[in-house]
């Protein structure tokens, strides 16, 4: 699994350092695009086109900046290109999606996502699987129990303990997750 650390660029973007973004942010892009465009062919195209924009300016990008931003930015405006160049020469109404969605709102959703991805992957197994079977798969503690051949109160420290290690590791995204949550309810 590819970690940010590895993401750091120093200077000029090197064919690596490159196929790296690419393999690392061309699912998540595409998906981003698509929320713009459903036509998957369209969405490609904007992916594709916003890489090769990168690697033609390589060499005069600024990496000390984010450039999952950059990338995520440039396929939005890309994205909201292609609507506005269908409208101009197509009778039809294309609906104004650029101020229903907030780009930072789903780069921060998509980031979170990720990193309690990565938080619940690195769980010791045991707690991972309780966790999982009681967040995902909706089971009751009794129902893990029965099914794990453990005690009840196994489950418990076990959910108690996955619990606290999520808390402590994703405590620099809890004002993000209050915010996602609270502009969800609006």
């Amino acid at each position: 699994m590819t970690t940010e650390k590895e993401l750091h660029i120093a200077g000029p973007i090197d064919k690596g350092s490159f196929e790296l973004l690419f393999r690392k942010f061309f699912p998540a892009l595409m998906a981003f695009a698509k929320k713009f465009l459903p036509d998957e062919d369209d969405a490609r195209e904007v992916v594709h086109n916003v890489f090769i924009n990168l690697w033609e300016k390589r060499e005069s990008m600024d990496t000390s900046t984010s450039l999952k931003s950059y990338l995520f930015k440039s396929v939005h405006n890309r994205s909201l290109n292609v609507i506005r160049d269908r409208k101009k020469f197509s009778s039809e109404e294309v609906p104004d999606i650029a101020s229903e969605i907030d780009v930072e709102s789903q780069m921060d959703a998509m980031e979170l996502e990720d990193r309690i991805n990565k938080v619940i992957e690195g769980l010791p197994e045991k707690c991972r699987e309780v966790f999982e079977m009681s967040r995902f798969e909706g089971l009751k503690y009794t129902e893990i129990a029965e099914k794990l051949n453990i005690s009840l109160k196994t489950v418990e420290n076990q959910m108690s303990k996955a619990l606290k290690i999520l808390r402590e590791k994703l405590a620099d995204y809890l004002v993000l997750v209050v915010w996602l949550l609270w502009n969800g309810l609006n």
